[in-house]
Order: structure tokens, then C-alpha cells, then sequence
């Protein structure tokens, strides 16, 4: 369980990091692995994405075409969100923004190594973030104050140590002839 929550804090924080970035930051793939971004004309975009960065667009031009492209995909995506979506979106980022510069780079490191992560691992760390999720906030309270209380070494044995085997799902009940 403590394995769980380690996991998932690190998801959560890595998934905070990265829909705060998407309006802010280039794609973190690596500089020599990514051809150099087109330089994205104002022009070129909806009126819907210029109205969303119309604060960028006297700018527009003296920005770098890597944050230019950030910018017009992360409007683009913005456009595609339902009401709910965005509400969820602009609350995490509400978050981000008022974190410390520190948590922000921890974050971003975080989220980098989940990135660098096989993708059989980052399913696994989903999956369990998606069960943590899903316990009581009680317990997962709990949880976390076991998480803190433990020593790194302690930890990192959690980490390492497999999770315990879920028990089966209740059989149906039978019916009678």
C-alpha cells in the first residue's frame, strides 16, 4: 500500500507538472531527438486560439518557435476540452502557479522521470495510482503519514518490495434449481 502511495504522489505531482506546463514550457523531449518547431504565424491560427493568447500577440513575432508551437498546441487543446475539463485544468494550474519555484522543479523532475520511464512502467504507475485513488481519503490519509514517518531506507525497501497479491472477487452467488 505504502508502495502505491509513493507511485501515485509521483504521478499526481508529475501530472500536475505537466498540464501546468502546457501553456509555459516546450515539449521536454530531448533538443537533439526533436526537429527544431516551425515558427507558427499569428495568422495561421483560429480566431478561438488568437482570442485565448491575444495577451501574446504584439509578442508574438519575438517569440522562440518552440513556445510559439507550445502555445498554439496547448490553446488547441484547450479548445477541445469540455466545460469540466477546463474548470479541472485551470484549478491544477491555479495549484502550480502558487507553488514555491523549489516544488516546481521537483515536480518537473519527477515528471521527467516517469518519462523516462518503459511504457509497461508508466502503465503500472497509473494503475496504481488509479487504485490509490480509489481508497477512502481516510485511509489514504493514513497512508501518507506512514509514508512520512518512514526513513529513506524504509522507502526504498517499500519501492522495491512487491505489492501484495489482491484477493479474488467474490464468487456470484449460485442459483438453485
Amino acid at each position: 500500500m505504502i508502495r502505491a502511495l509513493l507511485i501515485c504522489a509521483g504521478v499526481v505531482l508529475a501530472t500536475t507538472s505537466a498540464v501546468a506546463q502546457v501553456p509555459a514550457a516546450p515539449d521536454p523531449a530531448p533538443a537533439a531527438a526533436a526537429a527544431p518547431a516551425a515558427p507558427k504565424t499569428w495568422s495561421s491560427m483560429s480566431p478561438q486560439q488568437q482570442q485565448l493568447l491575444k495577451s501574446y500577440q504584439g509578442k508574438w513575432d519575438g517569440l522562440p518557435p518552440e513556445r510559439q508551437q507550445a502555445l498554439a498546441n496547448g490553446s488547441q487543446r484547450w479548445l477541445s476540452m469540455s466545460p469540466e475539463q477546463r474548470s479541472s485544468a485551470q484549478q491544477r494550474f491555479n495549484q502550480w502557479r502558487a507553488m514555491p519555484p523549489e516544488q516546481r522543479q521537483q515536480l518537473r523532475q519527477r515528471w521527467q522521470q516517469y518519462k523516462s520511464l518503459p511504457p509497461e512502467q508508466q502503465q503500472r504507475v497509473r494503475e496504481s495510482f488509479n487504485r490509490f485513488r480509489q481508497i477512502a481519503p481516510e485511509r489514504r490519509m493514513e497512508l501518507r503519514k506512514q509514508w512520512r514517518q518512514m526513513s529513506p531506507e524504509q522507502r526504498r525497501r517499500s519501492i522495491q518490495r512487491p505489492p501484495p497479491p489482491r484477493p479474488p472477487p467474490p464468487a456470484p452467488p449460485r442459483r438453485g434449481r
